[in-house]
């Protein structure tokens, strides 16, 4: 074997992926939302490019040296010289993931618009706007401290509440940050208790409640014990806490009754910076006529971008050398290449919606009854597209239907056996654990063991580790558990 130097000429395939093609995979990932970012910055780096609607009757806009002399219409929809997205090309991307393309080169957004109930529904936070509970703490502070040192004491402090109302930091690290004593920082602290809502800054649960008690005046040494000792509460030790307070049933029952009154986090009352309103991507409703379902993007939330015709024209009178004619065109065919980008993301989007749509469309005329197993594999076979592009496709993406509003990821759920043969989504499953254990008698609470027996009669085959896996996965508890939360609540009552 020769060990010198040589030259060896080889011949190979391999997919490249172009800038542009990159784009159109990326776009695919991002909401309606998103894309409104990432069309502003296309904007403000695209002289061409302007916010405006689509016109059916616009002509393309020609190559620079085809191009009319006389002014044409005011925008277009797409351009001849516009790169068509090769889908299939998208599909034989198998990187599931966002790659080395930058975390925030594609910024945030762009588009093209294309064309009783069991059914439970995706938790929508509230809309952003409203008084924060930090802006609404610190507008008390100046009319209640005593002297500048202390409110800027207290203005710390209200900095490590959270959004649930509770100061998160120890005092005594607080005071070293801030230089200052302890007891300056407990009395900040205690100017802090003294706001507005009732509770706030409390470290502990037992100190937020003992602090609404006090609001209420209502804080004995019966209640003060009782506080005191929620450990006990919460393991349903009621006989051994009654006697500790040392009060008859009655009185221990309206104890109970007063202390389930009071809000364990006063916090949450107010909007926190980071909530936002879900606003969905896509619009689900019956159709007029028939069976079926008419599906469209949300144009509500949906941007556009068009070419300046007008514009175009009046830079090109402009351009007398061969370099500035070479950067209007590259100008030129980046804004078409957009446009398209959005169109085909759009018509990927909507034609992924109605795949989803027609296979869960017992869920959507029934309920989560109805729901059934669905893989992204499932979805990209019957469309003809791979797996990766449906991913993209139904992340961060909302649909909005009679229903509610629900994230296309839910949609997409592992199955279980059932006795028709054709499997059972676990969220059906989920939807009829829950059910059974709402009609429960508080008298003969139901095991897991039951839970299998009645569920198989359902039509459910499930194992008991699998009840109890779906069980603590909503937030159900055991048996036991179950049989002491109700146990206090007919002491309530």
């Amino acid at each position: 074997m020769a060990l010198g130097p040589r030259l060896d000429l080889r011949q190979s395939q391999s997919l490249v992926m172009t800038p542009q093609l990159q784009q159109a995979i990326k776009l695919l990932a991002l909401s309606n939302l998103e894309l409104e970012t990432f069309i502003g910055q296309a904007l403000e780096a695209n002289p061409l490019l302007e916010a405006g609607d689509i016109r059916a009757d616009d002509a393309p806009l020609q190559p620079l040296e085809e191009f009319p002399s006389e002014p044409g219409a005011d925008s277009v929809a797409e351009g001849e010289s516009a790169l068509d997205i090769d889908l299939s090309a998208i599909d034989r991307d198998r990187d599931t993931g966002d790659g080395d393309w930058g975390d925030g080169d594609w910024g945030g957004s762009l588009s093209a618009g294309g064309p009783g109930e069991d059914g439970p529904s995706i938790d929508e936070r509230g809309a952003a706007g409203g008084l924060s509970l930090t802006d609404h703490l610190h507008t008390q502070i100046g009319a209640v401290a005593a002297d500048a040192r202390e409110a800027l004491i207290a203005a710390a402090l209200i900095d490590l509440i959270d959004d649930a109302g509770y100061v998160t930091a120890s005092l005594s690290e607080t005071a070293d940050m801030l230089g200052v004593p302890l007891a300056e920082v407990e009395r900040a602290l205690a100017l802090v208790q003294s706001l507005d809502p009732t509770g706030v800054g409390a470290r502990t649960l037992a100190e937020c409640l003992a602090l609404q008690a006090k609001e209420a005046d209502r804080y004995d040494p019966c209640i003060a014990r009782l506080i005191d000792n929620l450990d006990l509460l919460a393991r349903g030790e009621i006989a051994r806490l009654r006697r500790m307070c040392d009060v008859d049933e009655d009185d221990f029952a309206d104890m109970l009754a007063e202390l389930r009154s009071y809000d364990p986090k006063p916090g949450l009352a107010f909007d926190s910076a980071g909530e936002a309103a879900i606003a969905p991507d896509i619009l689900l409703s019956p159709a007029p006529k028939g069976d079926g379902w008419d599906i469209q993007l949300n144009e509500a939330t949906l941007p556009r971008a068009v070419v300046n015709r007008a514009y175009y024209v009046e830079l090109r009178g402009g351009c007398t050398d061969k370099q500035s004619r070479a950067w209007l065109s590259e100008q030129l065919a980046e804004a078409n290449w957009l446009i398209k980008a959005l169109d085909q993301r759009a018509r990927t989007i909507l034609k992924v919606a109605a795949e989803i749509v027609k296979q869960q469309d017992g869920f959507f005329r029934r309920g989560v009854s109805e729901l059934r197993p669905l893989t992204l594999r499932t979805v990209a076979d019957a469309i003809e597209m791979h797996e990766s592009t449906v991913s993209r496709v139904t992340s961060n993406k909302y649909i909005a239907c009679p229903r509610g509003t629900f994230e296309l990821k839910y949609f997409f759920t592992s199955g279980v056996a059932s006795a028709d043969g054709e499997g059972a989504s676990s969220e059906a499953v989920k939807a009829a654990i829950r059910e059974l254990i709402d009609a429960e008698d508080p008298r003969k609470i139901l095991s897991d063991d039951t839970l299998v027996t009645m569920l198989k009669d359902r039509g459910f085959d499930l194992a008991r580790r699998t009840v109890a896996k779906y069980r603590e996965a909503m937030g159900i508890g055991s048996s036991v558990q179950r049989r002491r939360a109700k146990k206090l609540a007919n002491l309530r009552g």
